[in-house]
Formats: C-alpha cells, structure tokens, sequence
C-alpha cells in the first residue's frame, strides 16, 4: 500500500530479468555447489530460451509450457558406461518465462534461489541424486 510515509517504488527503467540474467544465477549455484560436484556440474551444458521447443513439450506430454521450468537431457552419470557411443553433451535447459511465472506466484523467494534451486533439481538428474542428497545440497526452502 502506498501512503505519503511509504511512497511507491520508482519502477522507471526497470526489465524483466533476461536470458543472460538466468544464466548468471544458474552458474552462480554451480560456483555454490560443493567442491565434490563443481567441476563435474561444469562440464554439462547449459541452454536458457523463453520456452522449451515444440519437440520437447511433445515428447514430454506437455500441452502448458508454463509447466516445465527446467530438463535434464543426458544420460546420467550413474548409467554411463565407457562402452557407450557419445550421443551429444549433457544439457540442462532452463525455460526463462516459465521460472519467472512460477517467482511471480511464490512471491516470496528471490528469484536467484528459484533458479538455484531449478539447477540444482536438473543436475540431481545428471548425478544420480536421491532425495536425501538434493535436501543437504539444495535448502532453498530454509
């Protein structure tokens, strides 16, 4: 609410946070990782785009792309074999609107920690990481 002792913020000049912004904070909660992981986290690629392609939301059943803010695409690192054919790097995808759709309804997490913790849930993908695993590195919720 806005009174004449609490006036309202000049909004002037702000934007949306863009691609470059989330690619920012994802390789900030890469560089927040424990040492253990870093490095490995390094090695995966990373694609930001407003949405996910038509193809994937196909593939995934999904009619909403509002729905999917995040996708792992790889071959876990608990599955790999030194026999497999390489089929292409590991990729995290982060889907920009649809992160910011999902900060805009919490209200109540910088969206920093939401895009922290949307990596830290595709790279749980890539290392193999039980739930228990993800609650000691990911505690966005405290």
């Amino acid at each position: 609410m806005t009174t004449a002792d609490n006036p309202a913020p000049d909004w002037t000049g702000l934007a949306a946070p863009g691609l470059e912004d989330l690619e920012r904070m994802a390789h900030g909660a890469v560089a927040g990782l424990p040492p253990i992981y870093r490095q490995a986290a390094t090695q995966v690629g990373l694609r930001i785009v407003d949405f996910p392609p038509q193809d994937i939301l196909e593939a995934m059943d999904i009619d909403d792309p509002y729905e999917l803010t995040g996708l792992y695409e790889g071959t876990p690192l608990p599955e790999k074999s030194v026999s497999d054919q390489p089929m292409g790097p590991d990729v995290i995808w982060l889907f920009r609107r649809a992160i910011l759709d999902e900060w805009i309804d919490r209200g109540d997490v910088a969206l920093a920690d939401l895009v922290g913790h949307v990596m830290v849930h595709e790279l749980a993908h890539h290392f193999g990481w039980s739930d228990e695993e993800i609650a000691a590195i990911d505690r966005w919720w405290e």
